[in-house]
Order: C-alpha cells, then sequence, then structure tokens
C-alpha cells in the first residue's frame, strides 16, 4: 500500500467497534512511509488517547493497512514512549501466559486470554527504518493483540470456549447496539 493508497470502508477515520466487518478484515503491506502514513498513525495515537487505550490497530479506525502504535504509559505527554509497528511480524514466541485483556472495540469487555509471555518482534518505524523489539509482559501482550487486528483475529476468538460462552451476552449487546447505530 502506497502513501496515497487509503484502503477503507469509506467511512470516518474513528474508532470502529465490534461486530464492524472491517475489524475482521486482514490489513495490507504499507509499501511507502510518507506524510499520510504519519499523519494517520498521529491520528491514531490521538484516538487512542482520547479513548484511554494503550494500543490501537490501523484497521480499529478503518484504515486495512499492517500498522499498529502503542504507549504503555497511555500519556501523550510521554511521547518518548511512543512506538509505531509497519509491516510487523512476531518470531520466537516463548512460555505462555494467561492474563485479563480488554479491547477499545469491545468497550467495557474484558476476559482472559492465553498468549506467549515472551515475543521478537520486527517491524518498520515511522522513518523507514527497521527494528527488532524484544518483549516481555504487557509489552509483548500488546504487540500480539494489536498484530492479531492487522490479521482480522480478535480477543474474543483467542478465548477459550468457557469465556466465549460466558461473554455471549456482551458481544450480543454490542451486536445490538452496532445495528442500531446504523439504523437498523
Amino acid at each position: 500500500m502506497s502513501d496515497d493508497d487509503w484502503s477503507s470502508d469509506g467511512g470516518p477515520f474513528a474508532l470502529r467497534f465490534y461486530p464492524d466487518p472491517i475489524l475482521k478484515r486482514r490489513g495490507a503491506p504499507i509499501t511507502t512511509i510518507g506524510d499520510g502514513v504519519r499523519d494517520r498513525v498521529r491520528r491514531m495515537f490521538e484516538i487512542m488517547y482520547e479513548e484511554g487505550g494503550i494500543g490501537l490497530a490501523a484497521p480499529q479506525v478503518g484504515w486495512t493497512a499492517r500498522v499498529f502504535v502503542i504507549n504503555l504509559s497511555a500519556e501523550p505527554e510521554e511521547p518518548g514512549h511512543e512506538m509505531v509497528f509497519i509491516n510487523p511480524k512476531i518470531e520466537s514466541p516463548s512460555g505462555s501466559e494467561s492474563d485479563e485483556e480488554g479491547c477499545l472495540s469491545f468497550p467495557d469487555l474484558r476476559i482472559p486470554i492465553t498468549r506467549p509471555e515472551s515475543v521478537r518482534c520486527t517491524a518498520t518505524g515511522l522513518d523507514g527504518e527497521t527494528f527488532t523489539l524484544e518483549a516481555t509482559g504487557l509489552l509483548a501482550r500488546c504487540v500480539q493483540h494489536e498484530l492479531d487486528h492487522l490479521d482480522g483475529v480478535l480477543f474474543v476468538d483467542r478465548a477459550g470456549f468457557g469465556v466465549q460462552v460466558t461473554a455471549k451476552k456482551a458481544l450480543k449487546a454490542l451486536e445490538r447496539e452496532y445495528k442500531e447505530s446504523r439504523g437498523g
């Protein structure tokens, strides 16, 4: 995807909520990093901070690109903690831990998810340089969660059967809200 090719569903560049179909689309690789990509990434950080999140993937704002942003401090005043991952890949997952996760696209839903406790992630930054990050703990969990979004995988898809059954009522409520917001 070049800097001028904004694959999306034509909707506004704003937070999307389950069950918006764009959340299940696989993002397209970014081939050129220019002002358009930088502007969209900056807007992603703004939306993430407005919503009180620590990570946000492009499909969550209607952009089907392979990019996500993270700032574990959740503080815009700490821009040194901002991380941008373009065309990321995870390697060397190890260990396993279960912890509660939430997602900005699923308001008020928090469920236990089991993931590798450490990963190596290789990605490109806004400067066009490739970097590798060894991540553990919350950072590893966040990287995996956001990368799942780029593949059209939602955190509820990673939940065990019992958790999915328990979350079904909350998901049905989100589906009704979504349908009502669309005039249906």
